[in-house]
């Protein structure tokens, strides 16, 4: 079971070493996200950590980043696995299994509540991401919406550029939930509920950049993980309900026909995000537990923990639709690239094909159902998470002019590589990359497995330096 709370699963990060504190006081304009873009860009993943900054200027509130997505370790910790090897499995059993929220009367999200001339944004540490390219400050965190009609919320993660002391704007962009959900409501003239959710459990914020399909609950998908009900409280100014356990909650009204010019903002590509004309949201309320956490996710330049946590709930759910939705049973694990994540990345499908042309087909299925960009198979032999054995079997396995289908003419509205200052309908391709065995090259060039299991034995007693058998070398050994 995933923790139940933002501050017990920090607690337990910390024990594990996986977070570290930082005394000195930083200035929210840049320093906690020029730390946390050092890290990233270059600490090898395993050497990733949490970052608490114990002390802000201008608030009374201490701020976090990348405790969630630092590293598979954190992301493991998050969601209540062991290691690496269990995550896939436990997205596959929540998203079979979902749990709905349970409605409580009172949570530790409200403690606190500030409204009217008491609401001020400056009271938050909410920081600058790309500092000296940001157009300001940003919110970025869970942002719940519901459709007009049916009452169905939803959760995701939309940039929030702060206005002023109790404005915003949020890139509510076309083709997400919370747009379809924005004009169920300004259609009708109507003003719109809206609320960010700053610290929630854990399995909240993982589930809250899970590509679902519209109507569905985000936080079911959190209880299935949790294998329990989140309990939710309803909002103190607006008709939505938020996760009761969270640290701190933001009330907002989307008023119709209200927009202000939003951006730029460093995204998940790499570069500065388009600027344009956005809703206008004015902030009702600021409710928060007893002495509150202030988290936000760090993404721009990739990797990053945006990218991060998008590449692994998706990828779990695509094994889910793969095996149960699409019943490609064969089907054996998903990886998607932790640099561009679940938008125009890039999926590696490992299976067992079970007839010529098998391997392509579920390659074509993922291009055609995910906005991913490239998608590649191999055979259930290889560790997909290795870019050393993916570098081998693409050598070894991938005829070019056999095992290769381009679609053109596709339409990807956040694609840098086709991003045009004077057309706005410029297409983009994808590509699927079948590199599954299509012929017997003979054996492994490796002894066989108890050869290598002495030959281990011989190693230790001879004193050479202890390592890690990879997954890699125990695939390889026990083919050959």
């Amino acid at each position: 079971m995933t923790h139940r709370t933002m501050r017990d699963f920090l607690t337990v990060l910390e024990e594990k070493g996986l977070l570290r504190r930082i005394t000195k006081p930083v200035d929210p304009l840049w320093e906690p996200a020029v730390l946390a873009k050092w890290m990233y860009q270059s600490l090898p993943m395993e050497k990733r950590f949490g970052m608490y900054f114990e002390k802000v200027r201008g608030s009374d509130i201490p701020f976090v980043t990348g405790a969630l997505g630092a590293s598979y370790k954190t992301y493991a910790t998050a969601l209540g696995v062991e290691d690496v090897e269990g995550i896939n499995p436990c997205w596959v059993k929540a998203a079979l299994n979902p749990i709905q929220p349970k409605i409580v009367e009172k949570g530790p999200c409200q403690e606190v509540v500030l409204t009217g001339k008491d609401v001020r944004l400056s009271y938050l540490p909410i920081p600058v991401w790309t500092p000296g390219k940001d157009v300001g400050r940003y919110i970025t965190t869970n942002v719940v919406t519901k459709d007009h009609d049916t009452g169905a919320q939803n959760m995701g993660v939309y940039r929030t550029m702060v206005i002023d002391e109790n404005r915003v704007a949020c890139n509510l962009h076309i083709g997400r939930h919370g747009f379809q959900n924005m004009f169920t409501w300004t259609d009708k003239g109507k003003s719109m509920p809206i609320a960010w959710v700053i610290g929630a459990p854990p399995a909240v914020h993982l589930s809250s950049v899970a590509l679902l399909p519209y109507g569905i609950d985000e936080v079911s998908l959190a209880g299935g993980a949790m294998g329990e009900a989140v309990p939710r409280v309803k909002c103190k100014t607006v008709d939505l309900y938020v996760p009761a356990e969270a640290e701190i909650i933001i009330e907002g009204e989307l008023r119709p026909g209200e927009e202000v010019t939003e951006g730029p903002f460093g995204e998940f590509a790499g570069y500065m995000g388009e600027v344009g004309p956005r809703p206008v949201i004015h902030i009702t309320a600021i409710t928060h537990r007893k002495n509150p956490v202030y988290y936000g996710i760090t993404s721009q330049m990739p990797p990053s923990e945006s990218t991060t946590l998008q590449s692994v709930v998706n990828s779990g759910l695509l094994l889910k639709r793969l095996k149960y939705d699409m019943a490609e049973t064969t089907v054996t694990d998903v990886f998607i690239d932790l640099t561009f994540a679940g938008v125009l990345g890039h999926a590696i499908v490992a299976m067992k094909p079970g007839y010529q042309g098998h391997a392509k087909k579920v390659g074509r299925l993922v291009a055609m159902m995910t906005p991913l960009k490239r998608v590649t198979v191999v055979d259930d032999d290889i560790d997909i998470r290795d870019p050393i054995h993916m570098d081998w079997v693409l050598n070894a396995r991938y005829a070019p002019g056999r095992d290769t289908d381009i679609f053109n003419d596709v339409f990807f509205n956040l694609d840098p590589a086709i991003r045009s200052t004077t057309s706005p309908t410029v297409m983009g391709s994808k590509i699927v990359i079948d590199a599954t065995l299509k012929s017997d090259p003979g054996p492994f060039s490796l002894p066989n497995q108890e050869t290598m299991d002495k030959g281990l034995a011989l190693w230790k007693e001879v004193g050479l330096p202890e390592f890690e058998v990879c997954k890699r070398a125990k695939l390889r050994i026990a083919a050959s």
